[in-house]
């Protein structure tokens, strides 16, 4: 590679996955979507993307939008494992606190009411095939409420940002690790050079094997730009020896083994 031509992130990348192969490691990806309520052309370019390239897809759907519209479109989506996300995804922090659904400004019975009922909702929609994880809305639960999930049917969490797997009041915790969407500069799509940094360096943290490295999408958030990113990491990842796509499932039953 010239001095003047520098290696595109592809490329890095790929020779990342080279060298894990080498050393016999394999990197394990996830990927979570949020913010699901119904069928949209982006739902469907999501559905059909992550299809196509056999990456299984963790879909938090919000329940008290969510229908039979969406129950039927997921029908055909095999790869597609429906969760919670919430119950309305409503703010109920007063200013200046950043945004929170599931928090402790109301009773904890309103809160867990709620989940409750967006729980049964979507169990109705999607039957045994509702995974039993919880997306808290703005990936924030406050901790007050985390031991009375299990008693609503819940077996783990996934919020954002990087920690270990770990086991608590009887949850697994199975976060995302890397957002391809940037909300604080006019929500667009993070460059492809800018996440895939954030990839190899989260091989570098977990050594590629213990940890699962969680990609966290939004669907009805992309720009051509997210898109794009997507493409690129499956057909990057797909097929290479050293990667492979998992199940949420797969990746909480890790936390036993790590």
């Amino acid at each position: 590679m010239s001095a003047f031509m520098p290696e595109i992130p592809w490329q890095a990348l790929c020779r990342r996955l080279d060298r894990c192969a080498a050393e016999g490691r394999t990197v394990t990806f996830w990927l979570r979507d949020d913010d699901a309520v119904e069928p949209t052309v982006a739902l469907d370019r999501l559905c059909a993307l992550t299809g196509h390239h056999a990456v299984p897809l963790l879909l938090a759907i919000i329940p008290k939008h969510a229908g039979s519209p969406l129950r039927d479109y997921l029908a055909a989506q095999t790869h597609v494992s429906p969760c919670q996300h919430g119950f309305s995804h409503r703010n109920h922090a007063p200013p200046p606190e950043r945004a929170r659904e599931l928090g402790v400004h109301r009773p904890l019975d309103a809160v867990l009411g709620e989940l409750a009922l967006g729980r049964e909702t979507l169990k109705a929609l999607f039957g045994d095939r509702l995974a039993n994880v919880l997306v808290p809305p703005w990936n924030r639960i406050d901790d007050e409420i985390v031991p009375a999930l299990p008693q609503l049917g819940f077996t783990a969490i996934s919020r954002f940002g990087y920690e270990r797997c770990r086991f608590q009041a009887g949850l697994v915790f199975v976060n995302s690790d890397i957002d391809i969407i940037n909300w604080r500069d006019g929500r667009r799509g993070r460059s492809v050079a800018d996440l895939v940094g954030k990839i190899e360096a989260a091989i570098d943290t977990t050594g590629g094997t213990d940890h699962p490295i969680g990609i966290l999408a939004h669907h009805l958030a992309h720009d051509e730009a997210a898109w794009s990113f997507l493409s690129g990491l499956f057909a990057a990842t797909a097929q290479h020896t050293a990667a492979r796509w998992a199940t949420f499932d797969e990746c909480a039953a890790l936390v036993g083994t790590a």
